[in-house]
């Protein structure tokens, strides 16, 4: 079954690229990915994500790509003031997308444009230890794209939203999505990169790969936003280039897909960079969430922060492997890694290993991880308060990722993402009526 999923998606990935641009890519890709094994349990790094029931399924090209009102109130994403660029279903929407000055389609790039992706495309993620056969797939079939070029001591005065939507359709489908973003010397971008889909039935898969190259003393402010619904896969790539004192600041949310697996790589190139990465995961019913980051510090004078939480609902699972890689060479180092997880029921389950790989000596390194269920002191606390033990066991669930929802520095997102992750707790709509207070409904505004 193995080898004919993956010749089924050979045969796909050989039909859809068709961009001179990306040819050579195409070809690259295709050749990786014909001589790629199926990951199973037997490697390590996909030892607790099983792919059998992903594997099952013959995934072909997207037929519709029509909006309804879910789909149009996922683009608002709780009406934030960003410049917009749509996909649905691996479509471009120009007519539901801003033009921009920052961004364009692979297959819309001038000469300019064209030099620079060929630059720039792939270079962020060669060589790393991170790479998978799903990178591979996606070099084998993209044929679209979008790039994000802010040039020398520029910001954009809207931060740049990139939406991959999904919906319903005949056939299990797949979707290939890639975005490059370069930014040049002293540059600062804010960019929101959402999946999302309807609640509409649909058996999707979704493969995505972004590659952030940032410049010396360039910022950027990452938002990656997976809220898919339970029938979708999503399998993701990160990869971020840091050069002198450059910063990298993101928060990665997964609600959960049927599969989420999101792979993060941060690449210290110049000293004086820093990066400082928050996520949450929250899956429930049967879902698997699956984050493996790692950050390699490869020269001295570099910092990283990194604090991940996640709740485990129902019969779900997930996974997270974060590894921060210290080279010889990189003396100064200041890094520190937390993972904290929070199982609300006994058939939960959490796979978590935090890593330090050090070979300098002067350098400041910590990592933690803690796996726990709800306080029963604090839910007796709240109860005596006149609080209803489900409210209670809401109300403290929320509590426990509402730190790093706090410290995001778009106020506009706080109030988008806060009624969401509610709702996640507390499906009854009155369960999360404490935590919804001067919040109005879905749209993220101030009541």
């Amino acid at each position: 079954m193995a080898e004919q999923f993956i010749l089924t998606l050979l045969q796909q990935a050989e039909h859809t690229a068709a961009l001179p641009l990306l040819s050579e890519l195409n070809q690259k890709g295709q050749t990786a990915f014909a001589q790629a094994v199926l990951p199973n349990r037997k490697t390590e790094a996909w030892k607790y994500t099983p792919l059998t029931k992903f594997a099952a399924h013959e995934y072909a090209q997207p037929g519709n790509s029509a909006v309804n009102d879910e789909l149009a109130a996922s683009i608002a994403l709780g009406n934030i003031d960003a410049a917009k660029l749509v996909f649905i279903n691996g479509q471009f929407k120009a007519d539901l997308s801003d033009a921009l000055e920052e961004a364009t389609l692979f297959s819309q790039a001038n000469e300019a444009q064209q030099e620079l992706i060929r630059s720039q495309l792939g270079s962020q993620k060669a060589g790393s230890d991170n790479e998978h056969l799903f990178n591979d797939l996606n070099d084998a079939a993209v044929n679209e794209g979008v790039l994000v070029h802010v040039g020398k001591n520029s910001r954009p005065a809207k931060p740049v939203q990139v939406v991959w939507l999904t919906t319903e359709d005949a056939a299990p489908f797949m979707v290939t999505s890639r975005l490059l973003v370069v930014l040049e010397t002293g540059a600062e971008l804010t960019l929101i990169e959402q999946y999302d889909s309807d609640d509409a039935e649909q058996v999707s898969f979704t493969n995505a790969v972004t590659e952030l190259a940032i410049g010396d003393n360039a910022k950027l402010q990452h938002y990656r936003l997976q809220m898919m619904q339970e029938q979708a896969q999503h399998i993701g790539s990160v990869f971020i280039g840091l050069n002198r004192d450059s910063q990298y600041n993101a928060f990665h949310l997964a609600l959960g897909s049927n599969l989420t697996r999101n792979d993060v790589v941060v690449n210290h190139n110049v000293g004086g960079s820093h990066c400082e990465i928050n996520g949450v995961y929250i899956p429930q019913n049967e879902q698997v969430v699956d984050f493996h980051t790692c950050i390699e510090h490869k020269v001295p004078n570099c910092t990283s922060d990194e604090v991940f939480r996640g709740i485990m609902n129902d019969k779900s699972k997930a996974v997270f492997n974060g590894r921060i890689h210290i080279h010889p060479q990189a003396q100064k180092t200041l890094a520190e890694l937390s993972n904290k997880n929070l199982l609300l029921t006994n058939s939960a389950e959490v796979n978590t290993k935090p890593e330090l790989e050090i070979y300098a000596d002067d350098v400041k390194c910590a990592h933690g991880a803690t796996v726990a269920q709800l306080e029963e002191k604090a839910r007796f606390y709240l109860q005596s308060r006149g609080v209803s033990k489900r409210e209670a066991e809401v109300m403290l669930s929320f509590g426990f990722i509402n730190e790093l929802l706090e410290a995001l520095p778009d106020e506009a997102i706080t109030r988008t993402l806060r009624p969401v992750l509610a709702r996640r707790f507390g499906r009854d709509q009155s369960l999360s009526r404490h935590l919804l207070e001067g919040v109005d409904d879905l749209t993220g505004e101030q009541a």
